[in-house]
């Protein structure tokens, strides 16, 4: 048998909510979500918390343990104190849905506008090839499991709400970083996106974010800051600009963030000469998600891409917030698509919003 502990949990919804203690039954060599589990088989069996592998790979268990942002099944009971109160509180920075569970689609919503990889047109599937030492640095970003705890600790968006529109955070300018020094990516203005888009200036580099990463990913000085380095050079550093009035080179796409300081309207700087209605054959963007034939235009004269990013639809609730027993009640083998009925597959390649090397052939 174990011994019990005293765990203070976060109780409440988006309407207010408070701390209620527990004395819970900890046995050796568990951790937070062991004990979270008991708790809602026990004295808690209402207690709403999110969790899928339990294995820190999926970033589905992200709370505040003891006033810091940690991974409830990578948090062993044996660094308290065996006198210590655990007080565990749902992540500050999103709105909270119930007790521990919060409303991460912010992150969702940047990832969507943050531009897909755009592989060489000339090169076929399959035939992509890179050198180790080519993917080295971009290749620790790839360990990144999205449990938005760098998310959470930026102060940029943690204390300032009305941040969040115009800052995508850590976690997007190390998905903008890797995209960079991929070999293999054919964009070259993700440096001038992440700057004038994605807030990248926003950043001081408090390295709160490298801290509370449970993979160890070293979010600020392998991403961040050699971002904005190249940011600087590109913009600042005399000889670059001194070459780029010369040759014609170094230039950057007009977007709304420098639209305005040198007096250029944004819809004039996204002007584009194509009629809305053309398909432009071998041109591929994100754009395409928002199934809008203007955003296609406009996606490609600059980075500035004035589209409606497509959101996810809520599931179908009765009156008491419960989902139907859709599978007992529809006329079909199983229940309805969550795409509608209205949708048939293969999509037709103007609905896709991911580039294919030959979308045009088919």
């Amino acid at each position: 048998m174990g011994t019990k502990r005293q765990f203070r949990i976060w109780r409440g919804d988006e309407s207010g909510g408070d701390l209620q203690d527990y004395m819970v039954e900890v046995n050796e060599g568990e951790v937070v979500l062991d004990v979270i589990h008991r708790l809602q088989a026990t004295d808690a069996p209402d207690l709403a918390c999110r969790w899928n592998c339990k294995a820190g790979k999926c970033g589905s268990c992200s709370m505040e343990i003891n006033g810091k942002p940690r991974l409830g099944c990578m948090t062993r009971m044996s660094t308290f104190e065996e006198d210590e109160t655990v007080t565990v509180t749902p992540l500050r920075t999103f709105p909270v849905i119930r007790d521990l569970v919060t409303d991460v689609s912010f992150n969702y919503e940047k990832a969507r506008e943050t531009p897909a990889f755009a592989p060489p047109s000339d090169v076929a599937p399959g035939d992509y090839r890179m050198q180790q030492v080519d993917v080295e640095r971009s290749q620790e970003f790839r360990k990144c499991i999205e449990c938005f705890l760098c998310q959470n600790v930026c102060h940029v968006i943690r204390d300032h709400e009305e941040n969040k529109p115009a800052f995508s955070g850590p976690r997007f300018f190390i998905r903008a970083s890797e995209l960079d020094m991929h070999p293999l990516d054919t964009r070259t203005d993700r440096k001038e996106y992440a700057q004038a888009e994605m807030g990248l200036g926003y950043c001081n580099i408090t390295k709160c974010c490298t801290e509370v990463c449970p993979e160890h990913i070293k979010i600020t000085d392998n991403g961040i800051i050699p971002m904005k380095e190249r940011v600087v050079d590109r913009r600042y550093d005399p000889l670059v600009w001194l070459g780029s009035k010369i040759f014609r080179r170094g230039e950057t796409p007009q977007t709304s963030a420098n639209a305005v300081g040198t007096g250029v309207s944004a819809s004039s700087a996204s002007a584009s000469p194509t009629s809305a209605g053309t398909h432009l054959p071998g041109v591929h963007s994100h754009a395409g998600g928002s199934h809008d034939p203007q955003a296609e235009v406009q996606a490609q004269s600059g980075v500035n891409w004035h589209r409606e990013v497509p959101h996810p639809t809520a599931p179908a609730v009765d009156d008491r917030g419960k989902l139907p027993l859709t599978e007992l009640t529809f006329d079909r083998a199983a229940a309805p698509s969550p795409f509608g009925d209205d949708i048939s597959f293969p999509l037709p390649p103007e609905h896709l919003n991911f580039a294919h090397p030959e979308q045009d052939k088919h």
